[in-house]
């Protein structure tokens, strides 16, 4: 059965239907929370019965300033292109589309409810909701991951946002700057803990984002081509992943940027690239799909009937001269590797 689990400056909280009852574990990064799971079950159990208890001693979350439920640093690998509807509208066929990774710095993690901000000269800022798997053991080069011990490497799941520069994704082919600025991965608001039961019924989780009210990504986990069980096989080929680390699985169709039509890019691939280029973006300025300065984005990731919950995450696009609000999120102290 899942538990979520929320993060705030003064330490970890365990989500219960009075608010938050704060667990009282000394643990300061994800990796050191997960490092000991069956403490961890019954410090949240002992938290949930506080609850039952005596509820006005409950917290209520609109209270308190959530960060990031994954802690920096920490690796974070995302999918490409590996849902159906996703491969279609970025022209791919989705039964040919090979399987593919790539990075983002963990310096890009923010909280749930702080402020995206557009770097300086960066346009085209898009969204895309994504499933985060938030490791629970040591993943060594060469493991074999199968649908039956998925649960010892899966510790959670979390709401997460792969916000992406196109500009910069499309001109240089560079996923990894595109996708890496501070602030460009909200997660949470809640590490929804997990067991072998809660992830074979990961196809049932439905992700809806909306941009300013208005529904722009719905789809369920189903569409997905690649799954957590083969992804984590394949990634492990040549990544190492441990506690603590965050493997986005890839967003639904719906994104702001969509392949050209067949004909047009005929055409346009005749033409020198510079000129393909200028010609392509000045085609993107007229889409009024992506983000703008000002808009408000929020992710929910929840199956039908509720018993997977991960929380709604709302966050709001600023300039980067502007003055945002307190990011609540963690500086990086480092990198893994």
């Amino acid at each position: 059965m899942s538990a979520r689990l929320a993060r705030t400056a003064d330490g970890w909280w365990a989500v219960t239907p009075a608010g938050l009852v704060q667990l009282g574990l000394p643990a300061a990064t994800t990796a050191g929370l997960l490092a000991d799971r069956a403490a961890l079950s019954a410090a949240v159990e002992a938290a949930q019965a506080a609850a039952a208890a005596t509820p006005r001693d409950a917290v209520p979350v609109e209270s308190l300033d959530l960060l990031s439920p994954v802690t920096a640093p920490a690796r974070v690998v995302a999918q490409a292109v590996n849902y159906r509807s996703h491969a279609i509208d970025s022209g791919f066929d989705p039964d040919t589309v090979p399987p593919a990774f790539f990075r983002k710095t963990s310096h890009s993690i923010t909280g749930p409810a702080g402020d995206i901000i557009r770097p300086e000269g960066v346009g085209f800022l898009d969204y895309e909701v994504e499933l985060g798997l938030v490791i629970g053991a040591d993943l060594p080069v060469g493991t074999t991951v199968t649908e039956a011990d998925l649960a010892r490497y899966v510790a959670a799941l979390v709401v997460a946002n792969d916000v992406s520069a196109r500009q910069v994704q499309l001109t240089k082919t560079q996923f990894y700057e595109a996708k890496s600025y501070p602030t460009f991965t909200p997660a949470g608001p809640w590490l929804t803990l997990v067991d072998a039961a809660d992830l074979t019924r990961l196809s049932s989780l439905r992700l809806t984002l909306r941009v300013n009210g208005e529904l722009r990504q719905d789809s369920t986990a189903a569409d997905m081509i690649v799954g957590p069980a083969r992804a984590l096989t394949l990634l492990s080929r040549f990544q190492p992943m441990a506690p603590g680390d965050l493997l986005l699985t890839g967003t639904p169709g719906g994104t702001a940027l969509k392949a050209p039509a067949k004909i047009a890019a005929t055409i346009a691939g005749l033409l020198p690239p510079a000129t393909r280029w200028k010609l392509f973006f000045s085609r993107q300025a007229a889409n009024p799909r992506y983000l703008r300065d000002g808009d408000v984005i929020t992710a929910t990731i929840a199956s039908p009937d509720g018993r997977l919950d991960l929380g709604t995450q709302r966050n709001t696009v600023v300039p980067k001269t502007s003055c945002p609000r307190p990011q609540r999120s963690d500086p990086e102290k480092g990198t893994r590797p």
